[in-house]
């Protein structure tokens, strides 16, 4: 896609949706898997399937919905996608962020990520939640290979530290208030859709990773390439530690999930509120 029709796709995804609602939104949210219930905190304006939207993806994997919602949550306008998409479900990674830049055109500076993910930790516990404080990319590619865009952001965007501090801060503190606990640490992300062997767990553990994932990498690189904040936010749903690894399926890392997204959905609020 040139840059010319990578503009001329976002426009027209806007547009789309400004025919709908004319809310201007703030903070754009992406609900990953299982996570899709925080959906239900939003005061909704409006509701538009990704089908309705030029040049969307669709979702496909179990627990997204393929919505996006917007409306008010924690006293700011907020965009939310509920479902995300992933390299595994053959998409490009241009296609991948391309929600994320359509929601910053339609007026989001921040980007609130959500994720589940295997926690890799051995003193963290299936059911907690992590801030991410930085991350690692091993799906191979990335959404900025290609021509460049400068309207939308520089050619070489520096990564050195893509997870805003000021709103990790106020995350911090949000869950001291709510006493949730909040384990901080790194993310990985892998294409997928096979989870681990016991000897990748001891080679992500190895390079500095605390949590591994399939998601979020994308559309963290993408907002950095467009000047957002971000704060990224996982749920840890199984334990991947080799030495007493057991055998985990979708519905128990959906379950896990779902149990703790009433503190994901208590701690996002509570940050939004306390944003200026």
């Amino acid at each position: 896609m040139s840059e010319t029709e990578l503009g001329k796709s976002i426009g027209e995804a806007v547009a789309s949706v400004r025919g709908r609602t004319t809310m201007r939104p703030e903070v754009a949210v992406i609900l990953g898997t299982g996570l899709g219930g925080l959906a239900a905190d939003i005061d909704v304006a409006a509701e538009v399937p990704y089908e309705a939207i030029p040049g969307f993806p669709l979702s496909t994997v179990e627990s997204h919905a393929g919505r996006l919602l917007l409306g008010r949550l924690g006293g700011k306008n907020v965009v939310a996608m509920q479902g995300r998409f992933h390299r595994y479900e053959a998409y490009s990674m241009q296609q991948i962020v391309f929600p994320v830049r359509v929601m910053h055109a339609l007026g989001a500076a921040t980007l609130v990520v959500s994720n589940a993910c295997g926690g890799m930790h051995p003193l963290w516990n299936a059911g907690e939640l992590m801030l991410l404080a930085d991350h690692i990319n091993l799906l191979g590619d990335s959404p900025l290979i290609g021509p460049n865009d400068d309207d939308l952001g520089p050619r070489f965007p520096d990564m050195s530290e893509p997870y805003d501090p000021e709103l990790r801060e106020l995350a911090r503190g949000a869950a001291r208030d709510l006493q949730i606990v909040l384990r901080e640490g790194v993310y990985v992300a892998v294409p997928g859709p096979s989870l681990e062997t016991r000897a990748e767990y001891r080679f992500l553990r190895g390079i500095g990773a605390d949590v591994v994932g399939m998601s979020t990498v994308p559309e963290v690189i993408a907002a950095v390439h467009m000047g957002m904040r971000i704060l990224g936010l996982s749920i840890i749903t199984d334990s991947c530690l080799p030495d007493a690894l057991e055998p985990v399926n979708i519905e128990q890392i959906i379950a896990t999930a779902t149990a703790a997204e009433p503190n994901l959905t208590r701690l996002v609020g509570a940050v939004l509120e306390r944003m200026p």
